[in-house]
């Protein structure tokens, strides 16, 4: 994986089983990886186009702390693909992966537009770089 970021399972992150609720983690995989598509195409303007069959392996409890683990997979012309991997930090079980999501590189009217990526980016892309129009 290429970028990790940490959750903190906490009781408004629970479904009525008192485990974390899906929706949530895929509200914050959904954030992560959009984020992540934005910095390696340096544009604000990038949109979830597909997220592929979701595997669900284990739960995470309240007081758990998860890591969301997002790579990119492949540079399409106007797109990125990326997998992700959910693992309970401390006992580094998987709870969630994903093989496939797509995000679109979108122009100033919203229309799919080439991005001229061809590899991840390791370099800080600043928000300096980015006009102050586009945010």
């Amino acid at each position: 994986m290429n970028f990790y970021t940490r959750k903190w399972v906490k009781p408004e992150d629970l479904n009525p089983n008192g485990s974390l609720f899906g929706g949530t983690l895929l509200r914050w995989i959904d954030e992560e990886a959009v984020i992540y598509a934005i910095v390696q195409l340096g544009n604000p303007h990038v949109v979830t186009k597909y997220i592929s069959e979701i595997n669900f392996v284990s739960s995470a409890q309240q007081g758990d702390i998860i890591e969301l683990g997002i790579e990119a997979i492949n540079f399409g012309t106007t797109s990125i693909t990326m997998r992700c991997e959910v693992r309970n930090k401390i006992t580094r079980k998987t709870i969630l992966s994903i093989d496939k999501l797509v995000f679109v590189n979108l122009n100033q009217e919203g229309m799919p537009t080439a991005h001229g990526r061809t590899e991840i980016t390791y370099a800080y892309v600043g928000i300096d770089k980015i006009k102050k129009d586009d945010v």
